[in-house]
């Protein structure tokens, strides 16, 4: 998790890149806040965003505060149920967890330090882990070796590895975590280079290092996963943050010490 400040008085438009996580962005501005938008849609205030949104902005003018929290879809479906129904949007948190929403959102608003409202995001979460069905070890196992593999690991492969067939597992995963094997194994791949791509590394390289055929694959991929060139993926703000804000989540950078982090939070 980390807390964002915006204290500029400017109008605010950013593009939010694909992350292998449900994104929980908790708003705790005083004014009207930030709304994002995908597939035509609206949204404003605290939001769930599931995997694959596609194309989504954040915008907004003015002072804010937000709670940003990216769960592993493992954790997700424990906290809002089967992540099938999150997936490729963007859902106001208040439509999922009703008033706790704002219950919630009071409690956060009202800590005196950063560090407070982490130490209560970590007891709301807590509270709320396996209020619904877990997903299966299985497929808890295959999500967490494609993570580690960094994507490049075979289908056929992980089946043999939980015992089940590749029709069973592709079924499974999807019903639970709301997007199929392959897809989960190319946004991580995905994921991986874009933040090569934001460290500064040349495309060719990071086609390489990443798993692509050629650097037209990788082009492919940024494009369908980001709507982006990869040169324009490079420079996004969204990425530029990530080695401050989330540094365990660069290859460049080692995990940071320190900080509040429960099963499956990230």
């Amino acid at each position: 998790m980390a807390g964002f400040r915006h204290r500029a008085p400017a109008f605010v438009d950013i593009a939010m890149v694909a992350y292998p996580s449900v994104t929980l962005l908790v708003d705790l501005s005083e004014g009207e806040g930030a709304v994002y938008e995908t597939h035509g849609r609206h949204e404003r205030g605290s939001v769930v965003v599931g995997l694959l949104p596609g194309d989504l902005r954040a915008t907004g003018r003015g002072v804010g505060e937000c709670l940003q929290i990216r769960l592993e879809p493992v954790a997700a479906a424990a906290l809002f149920g089967a992540s099938t129904q999150l997936s490729g949007t963007v859902v106001a948190l208040e439509d999922v967890w009703g008033r706790d929403a704002g219950r919630a959102e009071d409690r956060l608003r009202a800590a005196a330090s950063w560090d407070e409202r982490f130490t209560i995001a970590v007891d709301i979460l807590g509270r709320r882990l396996g209020t619904h069905p877990p997903v299966d070890p299985q497929v808890a196992y295959t999500w967490r070796r494609t993570l580690t593999s960094r994507g490049r690991v075979r289908v056929d492969g992980l089946a043999d590895e939980v015992g089940w067939s590749r029709k069973r597992l592709w079924s499974r995963f999807r019903s639970q975590l709301g997007i199929t094997p392959k897809r989960a194994a190319r946004l991580v791949r995905f994921d991986h280079a874009a933040h090569l791509l934001a460290a500064g590394h040349a495309a060719a390289r990071v086609a390489t290092e990443s798993g692509y055929v050629d650097q037209s694959h990788l082009h492919r991929e940024v494009t369908t996963f980001a709507g982006l060139t990869p040169t324009a993926l490079a420079v996004a703000p969204w990425l530029g943050i990530d080695d401050v804000a989330w540094p365990a989540s660069s290859p460049t950078q080692h995990p940071a010490k320190g900080g509040e982090r429960i099963p499956g939070l990230r």
